[in-house]
C-alpha cells in the first residue's frame, strides 16, 4: 500500500538527500569524508550576525510570531541593500517578502501563480526546487536543456509555440547553479521583453550575485527597465554570507506577485524567526565589509581546485561566478558512476551532473566548501576513483 500522492510519487528521489545519507554512514564507519556536494561552505558566519542574534535572543519580543510581515527593520535593510548594490528602489512593505531560505520561496511561488496545466519552464540542469514547485502546483513542467553551445541560457523564443502560449512561469538562475554561467545584459533585456509581451512571471533566482570574480559584477534583473512588471527576484544569506543553516532570505519585485506568494505562505508557515531577521539585517547593512572576504576565499579555492583538476586530467576554464566548478567529463565517463565510486571508494562527496537532470550528464559539480589543502586531496581522490572505474570496465 502506498500513501504517496501522485504528485509526490512522480518526483525522482532528491539526490542531495541520498548523498547526505551515505555520508552519515561513512562517518559512522570512521571514514575521512571530504564533502564537496552541497553549497555549504565551512567559513564562519559574520561576527556581526552572531553578536546581534545573541542579543536578540534575550529580547522577549523577538520570540513572538513573526508572520509574513516579519521585522520591519529587516525589510528596510533589504531595501537599502537593493538600492546600494543595484541602484534599484523598492517599497519595503509591498515589494519585499522575508523567506525561510530562498528554496521554500521558489517552490511556493509556483503554488501562488500557476493553475493546473499551466506551463512552467524549468532549466536543466538546475535547482530541484523549480521542478518540485511546479509539480506540486499541478503545472505542466517544460524542461529546457541548458547547453554549453548556447552559454547555458534559456531562450524563451525557442520554445514550441503552443507551449510558449501556455507558459505562465519561467525560472532563471544567473549566476547559474550548477553550470556557473552568467547572463549578459542584452539577454536579460530580451527575456524581460518576452515575459512582458506574453504575461509570463519571471522568477529570477539570484543567490550567487555577490560571489563573482575577475572583475565581473552580477546584476539584478530588476535593473532592466520595466522588469518589475513581471519579475520577482530571490536572494539568500546562505551563500554570500555563509549562513546556510540560518534559513533566511528574501523575495523582491512585482508587488502583486509578492502579495500572492505571501498569501500562500500565510497558510503554510508563520515566517522567519524575528531574532534571525534582526541578525540578518545587521549583516546586510555591513555587506560591503563582510562579503569581499568570503569572495576572496572562494576565489583562492577556485584557483587551487582548477589547477589541481588540471593536474589529474580534468580541464576547465575558471568560472566567473558562484561557489562551484562545473567539470566536463571525458567522453564515455558516466557522471553518476564516477560520483558513486568517488563516494563509496574514496569518501569524496561530489554531485553527478545527471543528479540535476539528464541534461547535466557529462559533468560533475564540485562545491568549493573546504580549504585549499583538502581541495587538493579531493582531486587526488577523484583521480583514483576515475582510475578504479576504468580498471573495472
Amino acid at each position: 500500500m502506498s500513501f504517496s500522492s501522485q504528485r509526490a510519487a512522480s518526483l525522482p528521489a532528491y539526490a542531495m538527500a541520498r548523498v547526505a545519507a551515505i555520508k552519515r554512514r561513512l562517518l559512522t564507519e570512521g571514514r575521512d569524508v571530504i564533502d564537496l556536494s552541497a553549497g555549504d561552505a565551512d567559513f564562519a558566519p559574520p561576527e556581526i550576525a552572531v553578536r546581534t542574534l545573541a542579543d536578540a535572543l534575550r529580547d522577549p519580543a523577538m520570540s513572538r510570531y513573526p508572520h509574513q510581515v516579519g521585522l520591519p527593520a529587516f525589510r528596510d535593510a533589504v531595501a537599502r541593500y537593493m538600492e546600494r548594490r543595484f541602484g534599484v528602489r523598492v517599497d519595503p512593505m509591498n515589494e519585499i517578502l522575508p523567506l525561510i531560505g530562498s528554496k521554500e520561496g521558489l517552490a511556493h511561488l509556483a503554488l501562488a501563480v500557476l493553475n493546473p496545466g499551466d506551463v512552467c519552464v524549468i532549466p536543466q540542469p538546475g535547482y530541484p526546487a523549480y521542478l518540485g514547485g511546479a509539480t506540486f502546483a499541478g503545472a505542466d513542467p517544460l524542461v529546457y536543456p541548458l547547453t554549453a553551445s548556447t552559454g547555458f541560457l534559456v531562450e524563451l523564443d525557442e520554445l514550441p509555440a503552443d507551449r510558449l502560449e501556455r507558459t505562465r512561469l519561467v525560472y532563471l538562475n544567473y549566476p547559474n547553479n550548477p553550470t556557473t554561467a552568467v547572463a549578459p545584459r542584452d539577454y536579460l533585456e530580451r527575456t524581460v521583453a518576452c515575459c512582458r509581451e506574453r504575461g509570463i512571471v519571471l522568477a529570477y533566482d539570484n543567490p550567487y550575485c555577490e560571489i563573482t570574480f575577475d572583475g565581473y559584477r552580477a546584476p539584478s534583473v530588476l535593473e532592466i527597465p520595466q522588469a518589475r512588471d513581471v519579475a520577482i527576484e530571490f536572494h539568500s544569506f546562505s551563500k554570500s554570507f555563509c549562513m546556510t543553516g540560518w534559513r533566511v532570505a528574501w523575495a523582491v519585485g512585482n508587488a502583486d506577485i509578492i502579495a500572492a506568494l505571501s498569501q500562500v505562505k500565510s497558510w503554510l508557515d508563520t515566517g522567519v524567526f524575528l531574532a534571525v531577521q534582526r541578525a540578518a539585517a545587521a549583516a546586510l547593512d555591513a555587506a560591503e565589509t563582510i562579503v569581499p572576504g568570503y569572495v576572496e576565499g572562494f576565489r583562492l579555492r577556485r584557483d587551487v581546485a582548477v589547477a589541481a583538476l588540471a593536474e589529474v586530467g580534468f580541464a576547465l576554464e575558471p568560472p566567473r561566478a558562484t561557489m562551484y566548478l562545473w567539470v566536463p567529463l571525458p567522453e564515455g565517463v558516466a557522471s553518476a558512476e564516477l560520483a558513486e565510486r568517488a563516494l563509496e571508494d574514496e569518501a569524496l562527496a561530489i554531485m553527478a551532473g545527471a543528479a540535476f537532470g539528464p541534461a547535466g550528464e557529462g559533468y560533475l559539480r564540485i562545491a568549493l566548501t573546504v580549504g585549499e589543502d583538502r581541495l587538493r586531496e579531493a582531486m587526488t581522490r577523484l583521480q583514483r576513483a576515475r582510475e578504479r572505474m576504468e580498471v573495472h570496465r
